[in-house]
């Protein structure tokens, strides 16, 4: 994204090539996770697929001996990273980059009374203070320095990122889970398919992707065209793609809990091996402590398992690069290390959440790039963006929002975002979802307070896009 003070990563070389495969490593690390550590051994883990877990510990000297209590002992924090290793069944997706990297962080928070669970996603573009890791065999280490939050992947594995995450969130983290790509496509075409609602047809063909708009459910190769495809969708940024990825999974979920796979044990038996055969743990979280997990999970409800993003915004300093919202997201961290619930957190709406919002930008003035900057500014705010693009005639004097029979609810809250005068609110038939049209009269947005913390609520697993 470019514009102003808000411009996008420096052209790279292979960075178009690195971008087309960071889909993947996203999609399954949580769809994985929150699959076995949520639903799917719900009803049992075989000794066969228990064969299929691979176990690599993580030692008291990689974590370092300044660790954040444990503050809540019977929740559990497990740390899931997407690996990108290119060896063995991965080798098809490409051989340009050595070892292994990541491109996907997040924690799955689930809670002492096992009736709510979160997962909380670290941008990969996260600017943060590294802290220094110990050389292994496989890894040269990790000084202390101001970097991007995947680069402790990249220098000391599993275990650098895992003291690196607690460095940063103060949060005590239990288990790991490493996932690869090799089994997402199977886990999708297992649950017989995810439903997803596209805003307008998809005619991509960098990610081999042509579909109709509105709902429809994929299969394991059209998902992973859905999840990989950057440009032909949203506003083209990383940050729009993973909002995309946390929705795809969350109807994944949804589909799982919604007894359509649980009750189905041939079915269920098709993803959890297809899940278990994707991921490397530590020694501690073996089948059996899933099982437990799971089991006491059996009647958690897809509303309760909550997605939410590290707040976050563009630097000023290091364009490209995210820096991390304060005190968000310091207070994010608190409510998941002493196992609170979000749903309680004051301030902010008290209108519909912007999270649950999907806006088109439309450029109207003859000021270049200004549709694409104001799209970043509503992306950090926790709006889902749909689409950026010009209005048909220029110039338009006046701002307006545009809206659809379900899209009345949610315009008080995107106009107290705005600084201008109330801009005009016109019913428009024809869209289902809000259209923000900048005429000359726009202003820009107001100041984030303090005490917003809407961010740090995120969506749960019941979201639908199509009703945004």
């Amino acid at each position: 994204m470019s514009s102003g003070l808000v411009d996008a990563p420096p052209s790279e070389p292979g960075a178009p090539l690195r971008r087309r495969r960071r889909w993947l490593r996203w999609a399954v690390g949580v769809t994985v996770a929150i699959v076995l550590l949520v639903a799917g051994v719900a009803v049992g883990v075989t000794a066969r697929l228990t064969g299929n877990v691979t176990h690599e510990d993580v030692s008291a000297e990689d974590l370092g001996a300044t660790r954040p209590p444990k503050v809540a002992t019977s929740a559990m924090n497990v740390l899931v990273v997407g690996s990108d290793q290119r060896d063995g069944k991965n080798a098809k997706y490409g051989h340009d980059i050595a070892g292994e990297r990541t491109d996907t962080i997040m924690l799955v928070h689930v809670s002492s009374e096992r009736d709510n669970a979160m997962v909380v996603s670290f941008p990969r573009d996260s600017l943060v203070q590294l802290p220094a890791c110990r050389a292994t065999k496989s890894f040269p280490g990790q000084q202390a320095h101001l970097g991007m939050i995947n680069e402790s992947f990249n220098s000391g594995g599993i275990g650098c990122t895992w003291k690196t995450i607690e460095a940063l969130t103060r949060i005590h983290i239990d288990h790991y889970v490493k996932v690869d790509f090799t089994g997402f496509k199977s886990m999708v075409n297992a649950v017989g398919g995810v439903e997803v609602c596209l805003p307008e047809p998809v005619d991509d063909k960098k990610a081999l992707l042509h579909l109709p708009a509105g709902r429809q459910t994929l299969d394991g190769e059209q998902a992973l065209g859905y999840v990989r495809a950057r440009y032909s969708l949203g506003d083209g940024s990383d940050i729009g793609r993973i909002q995309r990825q946390q929705m795809f999974i969350a109807s994944m979920i949804k589909k799982i809990l919604s007894g359509d796979t649980l009750t189905n044990p041939a079915r269920l038996y098709e993803v959890l091996n297809a899940g278990t055969k994707a991921v490397t743990t530590d020694s501690g979280l073996t089948a059996g402590a899933m099982f437990d997990l799971a089991s006491s999970l059996k009647g958690i409800d897809a509303g309760k398992i909550r997605f939410i993003t590290t707040p976050w915004h563009y630097s000023l300093t290091q364009p490209g690069r995210v820096e991390w919202v304060q005190p968000q997201a310091n207070r994010l961290f608190q409510i998941v290390a002493k196992d609170q619930s979000v749903e309680g957190v004051k301030g902010g709406q008290a209108k519909v959440g912007r999270s649950k919002i999907t806006i088109e930008v439309r450029n109207g003035t003859w000021r270049t790039g200004l549709a694409t900057e104001v799209a970043a500014l509503l992306e950090q705010r926790g709006y889902h963006i749909a689409k950026v693009g010009d209005t048909a005639r220029k110039p338009q004097a006046r701002t307006a929002i545009l809206y659809g029979p379900n899209g009345e609810t949610r315009v008080p809250t995107l106009s107290a975002d705005l600084l201008a005068d109330t801009p005009r609110k016109l019913p428009a038939a024809r869209t289902n979802r809000l259209v923000l049209v900048i005429g000359d009269d726009w202003k820009g947005l107001k100041a984030q307070r303090a005490d917003d913390t809407e961010a740090i609520k995120g969506f749960d697993a019941t979201h639908d896009t199509c009703a945004a």
